[in-house]
């Protein structure tokens, strides 16, 4: 393989967590930067080490309809091969059940478990990618394995992705590993709202053993999983919330 064909594809990379783990991969490696935003694609990419390739990918993955052609298409007309893939995108609106639409979930669950699904699909296909695709990384939500009012849809879509991960971890080895990372409470772009209101931000720190986490914190551990220092580990949930869902403090 040429070096200079090897990516990492990153989605949900224009801003907040997608966006820090493609400045911090592209020290090492080439990545393609996917969002749905052209300006902050740009921006994300200006950030990132010049000793290495980063190619623009902009689409919104709640088109499904069309997303396996386009991305094969991407990775032919660029001549590339992808080998790592951590999907970062995410769509969260907090929304009581009796305010939730189809038009929410279909958008919810597109972006953040069916893009996810298609993407891995043609990843591991001969003809499209070589069959390059080597290791995955969901980056989910500790709320996949709780509740919380208001986040129903959300937490189910993040819950269904980590199913998923576990079934591609079986069907997919030896070749390909896949693993989940679940972050806690981070301030990015998607849950600034959350952190507006002082009284939730008081409640939420408080509940955090070791204080409010930074996009950092989530891309150490990605970096981790992609990496062959996680050669014998697939399948799993890493959970990276400064120690806020074993807290039972009353």
């Amino acid at each position: 393989m040429e070096e200079n064909r090897d990516f990492i594809l990153i989605t949900g990379a224009s801003s907040g967590i997608g966006r820090c783990l493609a400045v911090n991969l592209s020290r090492s490696s080439n990545i393609i930067i996917h969002g749905r935003n052209e300006e902050r694609l740009e921006e994300s990419r200006s950030m990132c080490s010049p000793d290495t390739r980063q190619l623009i990918f902009n689409y919104d993955l709640s088109n499904v309809n069309e997303l396996e052609t386009v991305v094969t298409s991407f990775i032919t007309q660029n001549k590339i091969e992808i080998t790592r893939f951590v999907h970062c995108a995410g769509f969260m609106k907090m929304t009581p059940l009796k305010m939730v639409t189809l038009e929410l979930i279909n958008t919810t669950f597109t972006t953040n478990i069916i893009s996810a699904n298609l993407i891995v699909k043609l990843l591991i296909n001969r003809k499209i990618n070589n069959s390059a695709l080597r290791s995955t990384v969901f980056v989910s939500s500790n709320i996949s394995n709780f509740g919380a009012k208001a986040f129903s849809t959300y937490a189910s879509s993040k819950g269904a992705l980590d199913s998923l991960m576990r079934c591609l971890a079986v069907e997919l080895a030896p070749k390909v590993r896949i693993n989940s990372v679940l972050p806690g409470g981070i301030e990015t772009e998607m849950t600034r709202s959350v952190y507006e209101n002082k009284e939730v931000i008081d409640r939420i720190l408080a509940s955090y053993p070791l204080g409010a986490g930074k996009p950092e914190d989530i891309y150490e551990m990605v970096e981790f999983l992609l990496s062959e220092r996680s050669r014998w580990i697939t399948g799993q949930q890493f959970t990276v919330d400064g120690g806020r869902t074993i807290n039972i403090t009353g």
